[in-house]
């Protein structure tokens, strides 16, 4: 498993000068401009900002790009270009996709939006579409195992990826659009012309019992609805995750109602989303069905940050995506990024043999909850714990599915609210976040909040006190070693916080000054 290093570079420990990145992606449906902070394993969206213009609707039946979409994307990359220059960005890629490449009048299109934008334009294949979803994905994920599925308005491009490879991939005419177009807008049509095209993909089977990634704005449209339908608490679409079955009822509904709005959920789905929603169900209720992946995972990630995954060095690919958000938010937010690399080596000492127990991907978790214990420093400290429960849980992060997200949101709340109140009774987290959190990751959360609690309250954020204190907890006590050097730290708030700590973990605590 990778873990942070123990020490910042130079270049690392300060605030980095980025470039920013520019993507424009000029699709069948969405025309799209994304800004990003620069080139790294986690890049942040500084603007973002897309048009439903429609370019590829009746690409079957005209083989033209629909004429009023075109003048509407051209207006709207001058504002974009207008937006580049004001954001001072000198790093930007443009592509197009399916529609651009197979219209008659695409090379005129292209060649009038490369003038506006003053940048060339990049008419991506579609493997090469298929690679970019694939490197999106790998952007966004920690080691993605599972195929991949990027919908969008004129395709459909599918990936097998495993051991950060791709071992297959094809490109298939089912976009939404272009499903209407086809079809005559007739839903049982469509679902004809989608098994025709999913039968001709033998190497689909592979995907049974793995994780099905969906890509591309439709496919987000209805995880939103669902979210909604189901009253889901964290508002937050990366990484939301179904079981095949609630997938494939759900595509179900969608694709036999007559309007999406009067399904339940339907009204949180844009308008411009609508139409091509009932036709984006039956490609995943088809797929899921032929398939048989054990999980649904939906991605935010796609081909515009495979774009810029491109762009890394292998080195910067290679890092853990929760990780690098983890160190570059301490960097800009807390009073030490050191200090929390810290924590993570200090806290490993309550995991030993006789310790308590983890998994790999629980370290983790509570490495990167130590790099984020004091981003809420600045905030007032009766809202500390609250204010940085909603940053981390809707926080930009990646390489995390959702009941890490909430680990991570409980385990700062509980480091600077507590484990108990005023009373003594143990504090409750939000009763909507409780719904999704098992007992164990609960019962984890207030331990890791309360260790971190007591460290800062030793180290008052600052770096070179808490690696020179010892931490031991066997199956008798916890121990606590703290050096003559800052014996004068030692005092009874710092006692009640190692008391909050040990009860959790239902040992009796030890505070010793070494001589």
């Amino acid at each position: 498993m990778r873990v942070p290093s123990q020490s910042l570079s130079r270049d690392e420990a300060a605030s980095r000068d980025l470039e920013p990145i520019g993507v424009v992606d000029i699709g069948s449906n969405s025309v799209r401009l994304v800004v990003y902070d620069g080139a790294v394993r986690s890049p942040t969206p500084i603007f973002n900002e897309k048009v439903l213009a429609g370019l590829g609707r009746n690409i079957v039946s005209t083989g033209r790009l629909d004429q009023e979409a075109v003048e509407r994307t051209l207006a709207e990359l001058k504002r974009f270009r207008a937006i580049l220059r004001l954001l001072q960005v000198k790093n930007v890629h443009a592509i197009a996709t399916a529609a651009c490449r197979e219209a008659s009048n695409g090379p005129d299109f292209i060649r009038r939006a490369g003038q506006i934008l003053d940048v060339p334009i990049e008419i991506v294949s579609g493997l090469e579409e298929a690679e970019l979803a694939a490197n999106g994905i790998l952007m966004g994920f920690d080691d993605p195992d599972g195929v991949i599925g990027d919908l969008g308005g004129g395709s459909l491009e599918l990936i097998d990826i495993g051991g950060r490879s791709i071992r297959e991939q094809v490109s298939l005419p089912l976009g939404g659009l272009r499903l209407i177009d086809t079809s005559g807008a007739r839903i049982e049509k469509a679902a004809e012309i989608v098994d025709e095209a999913l039968g001709g993909v033998k190497w689909l089977g592979q995907g049974t019992g793995r994780t099905f990634y969906a890509v591309g704005g439709t496919w987000r449209s209805f995880a939103k609805m669902h979210m909604e339908a189901r009253d889901y608490p964290l508002k937050v679409m990366q990484a939301y995750t179904l079981k095949a079955g609630e997938a494939i009822e759900f595509a179900e509904r969608i694709r036999k109602s007559r309007k999406v709005q009067n399904v339940e959920g339907g009204a949180a789905v844009a308008k411009a989303r609508r139409e091509t929603l009932p036709y984006g169900a039956l490609v995943l209720e088809r797929l899921i069905k032929r398939m048989k992946p054990e999980n649904i995972v939906f991605s935010v990630y796609g081909i515009r940050e495979g774009l810029v995954y491109r762009l890394l060095s292998k080195a910067e690919q290679r890092k853990d995506p929760l990780i690098a958000f983890c160190l570059d938010y301490a960097r800009m937010r807390s009073r030490s990024p050191e200090h929390g690399l810290e924590l993570c080596t200090w806290t490993d000492q309550l995991f030993g043999p006789d310790g308590l127990k983890e998994t790999a991907e629980e370290r983790r978790l509570r490495h990167a909850a130590c790099l984020l214990s004091d981003i809420g420093w600045r905030a007032h400290p009766d809202y500390r714990g609250e204010q940085s429960l909603n940053v981390v849980a809707h926080s930009g992060m990646t390489g995390i599915d959702h009941l890490g997200r909430v680990f991570l949101s409980l385990a700062i709340y509980f480091r600077h609210a507590g484990t108990r109140n005023e009373d003594g009774e143990a504090l409750s987290m939000p009763e909507r976040l409780r719904r999704i959190v098992p007992v164990r990751v609960y019962d984890r959360a207030r331990i890791v909040g309360a260790a971190v609690r007591a460290a800062h309250m030793l180290s008052i954020g600052r770096p070179g006190v808490i690696d020179e204190v010892g931490l031991t907890l066997d199956k008798t006590r916890l121990l606590v070693r703290i050096p003559a050097a800052h014996a004068a730290l030692d005092g009874e708030r710092l006692r009640r916080r190692f008391d909050a700590l040990a009860k959790l973990l239902e040992r009796p605590v030890e505070i010793v000054i070494a001589r």
